[in-house]
């Protein structure tokens, strides 16, 4: 096939997951400038409370990205029984980690706030949010099960009625509940995690209607596959799965001690990394849906042994982040203070962060190298390698913002050279893992 057929693949597959993180962050962008705007210190209290959360959430959805490439490249060598199998033993085992997941958060949840060095006054909010948000962890097994059937099946439409579902109810209720509107209480941040559950629990009554009765899910497993799998088997697909959640958990738990860092500068710095972070977020869900349908495509070719496809969609796969950096770094030159006026109407910290935003924006080049090369190599059924590199970037970078702050006294702006100094050094050391798997293949 030419590159423009891998083009047209890559975009059946990640167009709607891009739509449907785009419309889940623009949900979550509007949720931060409902929170901003109401109290300044939600900012902070949201960023200390998400950033751990996501920390174990994004486990479990990597716990399913096992099944994912083993699914993808039976597809590939067109065997069914394989199918079957990995699909089957997903659905059934894939939701036991977040239902202990949610009992921690709901119970244990303060040791890991104190331990982040959460100051008192903003503790009761990230608690308060965390006790109405844990909820929304008994769905990411099924959830992420769901997703892969879904991805692997080349049938992601879907996902872009489930993201606007989400969205649309989640922005009304936070509206409501943040603000007190129509009789209601104002919960505040309480509020906001509410809403969210609410949403997230509509939003997978949705999800779950297509898998039972769409006819496009060719990966979808049988009832009988699902009743005799084996947990052996998805033990199988999570020994690939656990080392992309452990590479998310270790990049997690760097930015976790980010935070910890940017708590001891100042009680406002984790609220401006949180504002930085969500303008950055709108690039990152287009990069990492062009990577999902990467991971998908190159596990195909890995199956049926086609290196032409294996090199061709990942070129493609970057070339379009290429267009997607330099189109958010034109944005953070030309519009820095109306961006972050969207979250705050404090003017010391709008004059501050255009220099955090043209950081950032720089940093998409190297990000989206080492989403699209780290897909790439996962799909040709390599999971440690990037594990490896994100156990040395999580030291590296925790180091060197440590220098920068505490030795340079280059405060904030200290972290953010830090995170681009790692994700260049990463995308420079994946990429020569990437030409020398496809040494192997010629």
């Amino acid at each position: 096939m030419s590159n423009k057929e891998y083009l047209r693949r890559l975009l059946v597959i990640a167009v709607p997951i891009m739509l449907s993180n785009l419309i889940s962050q623009l949900q979550m962008l509007i949720d931060r400038i409902f929170l901003g705007r109401a109290n300044d210190l939600y900012m902070s209290a949201l960023s200390n409370a998400n950033s751990p959360m996501w920390t174990t959430m994004s486990f479990c959805f990597s716990l399913a990205a096992g099944a994912s490439i083993l699914i993808s490249q039976s597809v590939g060598a067109d065997d069914r029984e394989h199918i079957e199998e990995y699909a089957g033993a997903m659905i059934k085992y894939n939701n036991i980690v977040p239902i202990f997941l949610f009992f921690f958060w709901l119970f244990l949840s303060k040791p890991v706030f104190q331990f982040m060095g959460v100051s008192e006054n903003l503790m009761p909010m990230c608690l308060s949010y965390v006790r109405f948000y844990s909820p929304v962890f008994l769905l990411m097994g099924l959830g992420g099960s769901l997703s892969v059937i879904l991805q692997t099946s080349n049938y992601t439409k879907p996902m872009v009625v489930y993201g606007a579902i989400r969205a649309g109810l989640n922005v009304v209720l936070d509206y409501i509940l943040i603000y007190g509107k129509f009789g209601f209480p104002e919960l505040g941040i309480k509020g906001a995690a509410v809403g969210t559950a609410i949403a997230e629990y509509v939003g997978a009554i949705f999800i779950a209607y297509i898998f039972f009765t769409s006819k496009k899910l060719t990966t979808r497993p049988s009832l009988q596959s699902v009743r005799t799998a084996k947990l052996s088997t998805y033990l199988t697909s999570a020994k690939l799965g656990v080392n992309t959640a452990l590479e998310d958990f270790a990049w997690n738990i760097g930015n976790l001690c980010l935070i910890r860092i940017l708590n001891t500068i100042n009680e406002f710095a984790a609220g401006i990394y949180s504002i930085i972070f969500s303008v950055e977020v709108l690039a990152i869900v287009i990069v990492g849906a062009i990577g999902s349908s990467t991971m998908t495509l190159s596990s195909e070719a890995t199956g049926k042994k086609d290196l032409s496809q294996y090199k061709g969609v990942c070129i493609c796969a970057y070339s379009l982040c290429l267009v997607v950096a330099i189109f958010m770094i034109i944005l953070d030159v030309t519009i820095p203070q109306q961006i972050v006026s969207l979250f705050t109407k404090d003017t010391a910290v709008i004059a501050t962060c255009s220099i955090y935003l043209l950081i950032s924006g720089i940093n998409l080049i190297s990000k989206s190298a080492n989403i699209i090369i780290g897909n790439g190599i996962r799909g040709s059924g390599n999971t440690k390698w990037m594990l490896y590199t994100q156990l040395f970037g999580t030291v590296g970078i925790v180091c060197v913002a440590a220098f920068f702050v505490y030795v340079c006294k280059m405060g904030i702006v200290g972290v953010f050279l830090a995170v681009l100094v790692d994700e260049a050094v990463r995308a420079i050391v994946n990429l020569g893992k990437y030409l020398r798997i496809v040494k192997t293949w010629e």
